[in-house]
């Protein structure tokens, strides 16, 4: 499979696949594609797979599309302004998505649903308690709300994140929640009442425009009904 990322503000992702290829999406995801492309839909692994992307923010069902009788073509485009990232997943080497950010995979990419460890980052973390989890081998794409950062994060070496910026981390980080010092900064600072913390080792990558921090911002503009 060879693919390209295009555009900016609102990129997609466009795959060519060889003859006998698949590719692993939610409903919905598809953009467009070559007519030689065929789709199936499946709960891919059963009803509890199933139910446990519904957890971590995606559908039930996923649909298969198989390049037939030649090469293919099949594009997925993003569902809010941000970015589309690619990560090479191999046996050993999962990584952890924020909610909803699973856009496509190949065939042997699974998706599952991840649980944070420590409770109170479920409660406080911003995004929820559940994660998604990606294990397998192969190309799988995620979507991020606007641009993406990454940091290596060494053993033991931290980084302390305002609600919501997450975007991914490897499977080897830790993460935990940590309250905002001082009673003062709590209830004036404007940044809340906990940041999250992730300890490496391992990959971060953090995103500029949580989707949560764009509601806030446009909730005020909203005409309530009377």
């Amino acid at each position: 499979m060879r693919y390209q990322i295009q555009g900016e503000t609102l990129p997609v992702v466009i795959c060519e696949l060889e003859a006998g290829e698949k590719m692993i999406t939610e409903g919905g995801a598809m953009s467009w594609m070559s007519p030689n492309m065929k789709m199936e839909t499946t709960s891919n692994g059963g009803i509890g797979k199933a139910l446990g992307r519904a957890f971590s923010g995606e559908k039930m069902f996923q649909n298969i599309y198989t390049a037939q009788g030649g090469p293919g073509m099949i594009a997925f485009a993003s569902s809010f302004p941000g970015s589309i990232r690619a990560f090479e997943i191999t046996p050993g080497q999962d990584m952890i998505f924020q909610k909803s950010a699973y856009l496509a995979g190949e065939a042997n990419v699974q998706l599952s649903v991840h649980f944070r460890k420590k409770i109170g980052s479920g409660l406080f973390g911003g995004e929820g308690f559940i994660m998604q989890k990606v294990s397998g081998s192969g190309i799988v794409f995620a979507e991020f709300d606007g641009h993406v950062i990454e940091y290596d994060l060494q053993q033991g070496q931290q980084i302390v994140i305002d609600t919501g910026h997450l975007a991914a981390m490897s499977a080897t980080c830790n993460m935990d929640i940590q309250s905002v010092p001082g009673v003062k900064n709590m209830l004036f600072g404007g940044e809340g009442l906990f940041n999250t913390v992730i300890t490496g080792p391992g990959k971060v990558w953090l995103q500029t425009m949580p989707i949560s921090n764009v509601a806030g911002a446009i909730r005020p503009y909203i005409p309530t009904g009377n």
